[in-house]
C-alpha cells in the first residue's frame, strides 16, 4: 500500500482526486485495473498493452512508478494540492503546486 495519499483539486472545475504516493500494490496484483478505475485511460491502455507483451511481468516495474506517473499527469492537467505538499514533492522529485499559491 502507498505510504501516504495526496488530495488534489482542480481549481477550474472543483473536481477532487485522491492520489496515493509510493509503491502501488494494486498495480502489482491487478495490473491495469487501478488505472482504469481511476479514469486514467492513457495509462490503463499502456499498462494493458505492455502487460500483454510481457505476460504481466511489467506489473512489477509499474508498481514502483505508476502512482508517480498518475500524480504527474494530474498536476500537468491543472490539479493542485490541498494543503502543504512539500514533503511529498521532495520524495517524488517534482514540484506540486498548492491551492494556496
Amino acid at each position: 500500500m502507498a505510504y501516504t495519499k495526496l488530495m488534489l483539486e482542480n481549481p477550474h472545475n472543483g473536481k477532487l482526486a485522491d492520489a496515493p504516493v509510493g509503491f502501488s500494490w494494486t498495480t502489482l496484483f491487478f495490473g491495469f485495473f487501478p488505472a482504469l478505475f481511476r479514469g486514467d485511460w492513457k495509462w490503463a491502455v499502456i499498462l494493458f498493452i505492455i502487460a500483454c507483451i510481457t505476460w504481466g511481468l511489467s506489473n512489477i516495474i509499474f508498481a514502483f512508478i505508476y502512482n508517480k506517473l498518475y500524480i504527474r499527469d494530474l498536476v500537468n492537467s491543472g490539479y493542485r494540492a490541498r494543503g502543504n505538499a512539500n514533503n511529498v514533492a521532495a520524495s517524488l522529485g517534482f514540484e506540486i503546486p498548492s491551492i494556496n499559491e
